[in-house]
């Protein structure tokens, strides 16, 4: 309804009730409906669930329509990222956000700094969640507050037409709700453990999660070694579990990401059941690195698997762990990525130890004479050092060109030497068009970094420390912060408004009327800033 259709149906609810509620302004009902467009975490599932199935849909159509996200470790950062998203591009179109296990571990856990080993509390999970969906809600309740004290004051002036042009603006506001790609880590635990888990993150909001084939307690970063994968049908019993949880809930269009840790994972915990050759758990254990046995060889506690009739051990380690031959991770990859995609997951996420658009484009292009339109969500990683990733591939394309290297040490390539250099301007070139190319090229539908806010508040927190606590003493944060706020039109510059001061004024007047104290009165300081 419009915000006018709205409008009338309060006030002939407000009559109907004769008289007893005629201290409640139906317009302030309104305007609080509006201010909270989504009253349940299911209700948020539900809506941008259905943004990504069309965003995904207009990916195939053209794959200049990949979307992006950055990772956020609480509601302040991803409000304000969505804030400066609207303000800078006028939309949130194809920008979502991505919740990183990594930085639950490193920055929420109530243990205190954790690696990325699945070792935080689960529940921080969808608190997260929850928590960054209530801070994009209050986004929304401040921009529209501001816009309904314009409404008032057009109208006073008696300006009828900004006064419908505000109107028309409320109508079609776009929210500062999107999706949230949710990191599920291995499951934290059995089928059923991650499935009560994920029934709370599609509760908290969650329209998709991503999930890993990583044994859950021997869970590793995957830009870490030691990474230990799960035969197929103990990954897919989670893909399925996930699957439930979502229809369950009735978010019916729900988005599982699946991703394979297997191109770094040279261990697995178990052997997989083969019931037939060339089912699943036979492909699988083709990969185990084996030596042939007969019963004179054979040692006491051996596991033997019969492979066409001849008797093969598999390579265990001390550990009890069993590897996989050397050089078969790219296969495995494009295996698993088969059989998640044919066993209902929607989106593929394939972890790399470097961004190398040809690397990742030799695997997509294997999984898509299978499944034709599989798409990947990528790890633009800052575990990756993009520069001297960029620099050495830039080297050793012009050396396969037969150009002249000799001015360029590729072992020293990250070095300030070579900044402004061709062979570095090219190579930033490359980092630029990187999502483009590869979105092209590669089948990645979705973009994300997944520790930019952790990095970015280390920085930015540095910068101030040393001007600070140095000789620049305040000017440090005037100059280097406060000064580039206001210039810079950074909404939390106002930070009593940002933090609700002025809903809250809003409710106050609508409650008591002229009784109301307020706080934003003519001494509040943020007065300042008006200008």
């Amino acid at each position: 309804m419009t915000y006018q259709d709205h409008s009338s149906h309060i006030r002939q609810l407000v009559a109907s009730h004769n008289g007893t509620w005629d201290g409640i302004d139906p317009e302030a009902v309104v305007r609080m409906r509006l201010q909270n467009r989504f009253r349940t975490g299911l209700d948020i599932a539900r809506y941008t669930a259905g943004i990504m199935r069309r965003d995904m849909a207009a990916y195939d159509a053209d794959p200049a329509n990949y979307t992006q996200s950055l990772g956020c470790w609480h509601g302040f950062i991803g409000q304000q990222k969505m804030i400066s998203i609207k303000k800078h591009f006028g939309s949130t179109e194809r920008r979502y956000l991505y919740l990183s296990g990594w930085m639950i571990a490193a920055l929420r856990s109530d243990f205190g700094p954790l690696p990325d080993q699945s070792m935080h509390e689960k529940t921080s999970v969808p608190a997260l969640i929850e928590e960054l969906y209530t801070f994009l809600r209050q986004a929304d309740a401040r921009e529209l507050g501001m816009m309904f004290r314009d409404l008032d004051k057009a109208r006073d002036a008696g300006n009828e037409v900004e006064a419908q042009r505000l109107l028309h603006a409320v109508d079609t506001y776009e929210t500062h709700v999107v999706p949230i790609i949710a990191d599920i880590d291995a499951g934290f635990g059995n089928a059923e453990a991650t499935y009560l888990l994920a029934r709370k993150m599609i509760e908290a909001g969650a329209c998709a999660l991503q999930i890993e084939n990583q044994v859950s307690d021997e869970k590793q970063c995957g830009h870490q070694d030691g990474k230990v994968t799960v035969p197929h049908e103990d990954f897919l019993a989670k893909v399925r579990a996930c699957r439930y949880a979502f229809l369950e809930l009735g978010v019916e269009d729900g988005i599982i990401v699946t991703r394979t840790d297997s191109l770094g994972a040279g261990l697995t915990k178990q052997i997989a059941v083969s019931k037939e050759p060339g089912d699943l758990g036979d492909q699988y254990n083709s990969y185990l690195d084996c030596e042939e046995v007969d019963a004179a060889t054979a040692r006491n506690g051996d596991v033997i698997l019969n492979r066409g009739g001849r008797l093969l051990r598999p390579k265990r380690l001390p550990s009890n762990l069993f590897q996989f031959r050397e050089g078969t991770g790219a296969d495995r990859c494009v295996m698993d990525c088969i059989a998640s995609l044919q066993h209902g997951a929607d989106l593929l996420w394939i972890e790399t130890e470097k961004p190398h658009i040809e690397q990742i484009a030799s695997m997509v292009d294997r999984i898509r004479e299978v499944v034709p339109n599989a798409k990947l969500v990528y790890n633009n990683s800052p575990s990756f050092n993009w520069t001297l990733n960029f620099r050495q591939q830039v080297f050793d394309a012009w050396g396969e060109a037969g150009e002249d290297v000799s001015a360029y040490d590729r072992a020293r390539l990250m070095s300030v030497d070579y900044d402004g250099t061709a062979l570095a301007d090219e190579a930033d070139e490359r980092i630029r068009t990187f999502q483009q190319e590869s979105a092209a090229r590669a089948g990645i539908f979705h973009h994300l970094i997944t520790l930019p806010t952790y990095h970015t508040a280390a920085l930015s927190t540095d910068n101030l420390a040393k001007e600070y606590f140095g000789e620049a003493g305040m000017l440090g944060y005037v100059k280097g912060v406060q000064r580039k706020e206001i210039r810079e039109g950074i909404a939390c510059v106002k930070h009593q408004n940002m933090s609700g001061s002025d809903i809250g004024d809003d409710h106050k007047e609508y409650f008591a009327g002229e009784a109301a104290l307020k706080a934003g009165g003519a001494h509040n300081t943020m007065n300042q800033f008006a200008a």
